[in-house]
């Protein structure tokens, strides 16, 4: 009886340590899962947190043009605040100022600014005969590429009238705008600064002219203006291109 009673003991004792050793196991096993998923988790969290920190917010782009340039007179001041404020622009010249002022086109090239065509007198291309447009598109073509020693691949047509039938025989893009202040009309600053910062949107044109002293001063406030409020300033190349 003894004997049985000492088995009974030792069976209870046994069972009891298997049931501690099993909860013991049972704990650790959850345990394990538990710390398994928190590691999936962290690593989760931690990607979200690395791709968060990798994207950067686009700023909006918005172009600034010019034309009837270059003027001996206004570009040079326009560009030393363009090159203050660390912004490229886009020029649209006049073949015969172009010839006249091959230094501030050779500085316009260097220092990154878009230059493109404006016809060669100004002159409204939908008056003239296909053969003089032809004629007033290539020849400042022609002037601005022995001073830059590059091909000229856009143009803003005078008075914004084109003639399709010239993309065919002619390769360049012709460039218009989207805000237009007719600055050409005003030494009013206030009124062209204000005409564009109010509906200045991104992916906008906006048209001014470097041969008047008002449109110059106009223009690097404007720059001001839209750099505070994030635009970043983009040639028109890069606006149509994005």
């Amino acid at each position: 009886m003894k004997k049985t009673g000492c088995n009974k003991i030792k069976m209870l004792c046994g069972l009891f340590y298997t049931l501690c050793l099993l909860q013991v196991l049972g704990i650790s096993v959850y345990q394990n899962q538990k710390d398994e998923e928190e590691e999936e988790t962290n690593k989760v969290d931690d990607a979200i947190a690395f791709v968060s920190s990798s994207m950067v917010e686009e700023q909006p782009k918005i172009a600034i043009t010019f034309d009837d340039g270059p003027s001996s007179q206004c570009t040079g001041r326009l560009l030393d605040g363009l090159k203050e404020r660390n912004v490229k622009a886009t020029f649209f010249l006049i073949g015969e100022n172009a010839k006249e002022n091959p230094e501030l086109v050779k500085r316009l090239d260097e220092e990154g600014h878009l230059i493109g065509n404006h016809t060669y007198h100004h002159v409204e291309i939908t008056k003239v005969s296909d053969e003089e447009a032809k004629k007033e598109i290539l020849d400042t073509n022609k002037v601005i590429t022995s001073i830059t020693g590059k091909s000229v691949e856009y143009m803003r047509p005078p008075f914004g009238l084109w003639q399709r039938n010239l993309e065919m025989e002619i390769e360049v893009l012709p460039v218009m705008w989207t805000i237009d202040p007719l600055d050409w009309t005003t030494e009013n600053v206030d009124e062209i600064v204000n005409k564009v910062v109010t509906e200045a949107e991104e992916n906008d044109i906006i048209l001014l002219h470097d041969c008047y002293d008002s449109s110059v001063d106009a223009a690097l406030r404007i720059i001001d203006i839209l750099q505070k409020k994030g635009f970043e300033f983009v040639t028109v190349d890069q606006l149509i291109m994005n």
